[in-house]
């Protein structure tokens, strides 16, 4: 079954499907924004790239802020793994096409140098002027915990994070490691914004480690903030 699922064709119609589901998401749930004045001056610029960060679990919701990030050439960072291709068809279908990237195995060398690649491509996109949007947790968690991949791409490209809490009601929440949101139409969302937070060219070791740890920190309140906006009990990581 397994093998069935991560099958080309079934990937295709999975990202099909997600795809069509995330626009009608989009367009039928009622979207609050919080602190957007915040991000602003971003949007308008020409050269100020961003990173965007929300968690894996709200990858169902993510098109609530493609009406801002449509307006600079955005791209989405994503797993290679065959159950991150659907997510990357939903994205694309979406106006976001995919950077492709996973952290590599000790002695990986081939996937090493992608990765490596995939790093470059990024801080060359947001260095540039473009935005990037990245569930930091991802793919495999811990849920809402920050990887370093998020924080080397704004040290390596001096461009800003901002910080995107999102939830809506009434949704469907699995049980799975990332508690996926599933939205239905016609119901409530928000989405809270903070940001711009620059990571220092030096940073590293225990600071960088306390700075990931506030950015997650920062996330997750922002998105308890957004599930009370909406009426839905906090979920906890």
């Amino acid at each position: 079954m397994k093998k069935l699922l991560r099958s080309d064709a079934v990937q295709s119609l999975l990202g099909w499907l997600l795809g069509i589901y995330i626009r009608l998401i989009l367009h039928t749930v009622r979207w609050t924004h919080v602190n957007l004045e915040r991000v602003e001056p971003v949007l308008a610029s020409d050269t100020d790239g961003a990173i965007a960060l929300f968690w894996h679990g709200r990858i169902p919701l993510c098109l609530a802020t493609a009406p801002q990030w449509w307006r600079k050439p955005t791209k989405a960072m994503i797993s290679p793994s065959s159950d991150g291709q659907f997510i990357a068809t939903a994205l694309e279908m979406a106006g976001f096409p995919g950077i492709r990237v996973s952290s590599a195995k000790k002695g990986d060398a081939a996937k090493a140098r992608q990765a490596v690649a995939a790093l470059r491509e990024a801080v060359t996109h947001v260095a540039g002027g473009g935005a990037l949007v990245i569930t930091p947790d991802g793919p495999r968690g811990p849920n809402e915990v920050i990887q370093p991949g998020a924080l080397q791409i704004a040290k390596r490209s001096g461009q800003g994070v901002w910080l995107m809490g999102i939830a809506a009601n009434p949704a469907m929440q699995l049980k799975g490691w990332d508690r996926i949101m599933f939205a239905a139409p016609f119901g409530r969302g928000a989405v809270v914004w903070d940001g711009p937070f620059f990571a220092p060219k030096d940073i590293d070791g225990e600071a960088a480690e306390a700075m990931l740890a506030d950015w997650s920190a920062r996330l997750s309140a922002l998105t308890r903030q957004a599930e009370t906006m909406v009426g839905r009990p906090q979920s906890t990581p």
